[in-house]
């Protein structure tokens, strides 16, 4: 089964990444799960950097922005497919100028880059891309009107998406929180989300209940990058055919990230 696994996974070769800011810990969270360490905060990143450079790629360090505590979450403000970019219009408005930044470096790599207007809302941690499928998520950051804008920009490029409202699922801020696509069809998910009919054609891995938080894992080429300290799901990860980096995510957690917060990958 890994052989064909690996023989369909997506090759990136670069990713956007930013440090977190000694103010981290001034960032938004839903958690209570006490203050993250701004010490254990910057040694958690650089494995994750070191993680991606063990992928293939090459980074594009950001600097720290005090600016911006919440800041080294770069997925939320960007949607990247191998043919555009959109540019998201995050659903917290502490967070809106974190875009600027991200759009300085993609206009270098993409010719067609498109934006995400008012009133509409999109968190790129609420995206999910499946090969040429997307699943949009509706939440308390992306709200329909900015879920329609993706839809219609994506049908523009030729693809697919479908929304999945997640505003009563409990336990999770964003679609990524819960779900994440693992290359031939194959996704993780966690049970609340498993019934979905958006997900009935896809085979499923189901996350063991009190390991959601390692839903959000991420497919990098031939690694998948999983939240350390959740073996139940580790093990049906290695039994599906992957091979896995487990990375230390304590402090990232505490402030409602996961692992594909922390890049833009492309």
């Amino acid at each position: 089964m890994s052989n064909e696994l690996n023989r369909t996974k997506p090759t990136f070769t670069r990713a956007i990444v930013c440090k977190p800011a000694v103010n981290f810990a001034e960032g938004l969270t839903t958690q209570s799960l006490g203050v993250p360490s701004y010490e254990k905060a910057l040694e958690q990143h650089a494995a994750y950097c070191a993680a991606l450079r063990q992928c293939g790629l090459e980074l594009i360090e950001l600097p720290a922005d005090v600016s911006y505590p919440d800041s080294t979450f770069v997925e939320d403000t960007a949607i990247l497919t191998p043919d555009c970019a959109i540019l998201t219009h995050p659903g917290a408005l502490s967070r809106q100028g974190e875009v600027d930044r991200v759009r300085d470096v993609l206009i270098h790599y993409y010719s067609r880059i498109y934006a995400i207007q008012p009133p509409g809302t999109l968190d790129g941690g609420d995206i999910c891309e499946a090969g040429r499928h997307f699943f949009i998520g509706v939440s308390q950051r992306t709200n329909e009107a900015g879920a329609l804008q993706l839809a219609e920009i994506l049908a523009g490029e030729g693809y697919t998406s479908e929304l999945i409202d997640i505003r009563r699922t409990p336990g999770i801020l964003h679609l990524k929180s819960g779900i994440a696509y693992l290359g031939d069809r194959q996704l993780a998910v966690i049970q609340a989300l498993a019934n979905h009919p958006a997900f009935r054609e896809y085979e499923l891995l189901e996350l063991p209940l009190g390991e959601e938080y390692a839903a959000n894992c991420v497919l990098v080429n031939e690694y998948v990058l999983v939240a350390a300290g959740y073996p139940r799901f580790q093990k049906i990860l290695v039994e599906a055919g992957h091979r896995l980096i487990l990375l230390e995510m304590s402090e990232y957690q505490k402030m409602d990230g996961g692992l594909s917060c922390l890049s833009l990958r492309f």
